[in-house]
């Protein structure tokens, strides 16, 4: 059963499911694995406080702490060796994260190149508390988010390869994230970058290109079966049809059913079961 991010704020910690093994070092847990962990992680981040604690301290972080400035959200999960930073995505019905998506026709200059000026503006707010907390940190920092929290993890990132933090992102996990900024930006701001994309996932195609829009990083494609595939255009276009007569079949719209964070989820998590952990 898919769940929206509205449908995850209302659960408590012990009604989610979650499939990950506490763990102590994620670099040095296998790739499938630690995607699975930072999914997880994406979709803990819709939970209220006291339940993201929870849920965190049931993975294997001793801290949670909450951020939150005019809208703004993420969650700091911490232990002994790493730091996830997993920024909080849409809510459909909140304004804050509406204003991020009409802002597409307005690019505004982010270190190199242009980005998104409603992500931006989502990533400023909580970029003086980042800081804050990022200026003397000396674990393995992870950054991760779904949708808009994956445009945020995006510019957040970044920024820390160009600000005077001397901690940078060890990895950046997001699932289902739009596309954030222009050429000049993406080719600038490297970082080891892994961007899930689930098939007819329609968030993971917008702002378009025509735009400007450039999407950055590794990109994993699960396919209308959930499983990871490499595939040309013209295969990808034959799997995303698939993909939406299946969801017709099913009285789903594929296009927004596959944004579903814990369908992303759910298909990581057969993919580790199918490799046997072994990562790719």
């Amino acid at each position: 059963m898919e769940l929206s991010p509205s449908d995850i704020e209302q659960k408590k910690a012990y009604e989610l499911t979650l499939r990950s093994e506490p763990t102590k070092d994620i670099s040095q847990t296998p790739f499938l694995l630690r995607s699975l962990l930072l999914a997880e992680l994406s979709m803990i981040a819709y939970l209220p406080p006291e339940q993201a604690k929870i849920a965190g301290t049931a993975l294997g972080f001793i801290n949670t702490d909450f951020l939150n400035n005019d809208g703004s959200q993420a969650y700091v999960f911490s232990n002994h060796i790493d730091i996830v930073i997993a920024f909080r995505g849409t809510e459909a019905d909140d304004w804050n994260d509406l204003k991020a998506d009409i802002n597409a026709l307005h690019a505004l200059a982010e270190t190199v190149g242009r980005v998104h000026r409603g992500f931006k503006q989502e990533a400023d707010d909580l970029w003086p508390l980042l800081e804050k907390i990022l200026e003397s940190n000396s674990k393995n920092l992870w950054f991760t988010g779904h949708s808009l929290g994956g445009a945020m993890a995006t510019i957040c990132g970044g920024r820390c390869l160009l600000s005077r933090i001397k901690s940078s992102p060890t990895q950046i996990q997001t699932f289902g994230s739009p596309r954030v900024g222009n050429k000049r930006y993406i080719n600038h701001a490297k970082v080891d970058y892994i961007r899930w994309v689930n098939n007819n996932d329609i968030v993971t195609r917008s702002p378009p290109v025509w735009m400007g829009y450039r999407h950055t990083g590794k990109e994993i494609y699960l396919d209308s079966e959930g499983k990871i595939q490499n595939l040309n255009i013209i295969q990808r276009n034959q799997d995303r049809w698939k993909g939406f007569v299946t969801g017709l079949w099913n009285k789903e719209i594929d296009h927004l059913s596959d944004h579903s964070i814990t369908r992303y989820i759910e298909y990581i998590f057969h993919e580790t079961i199918n490799s046997g952990t072994l990562g790719i």
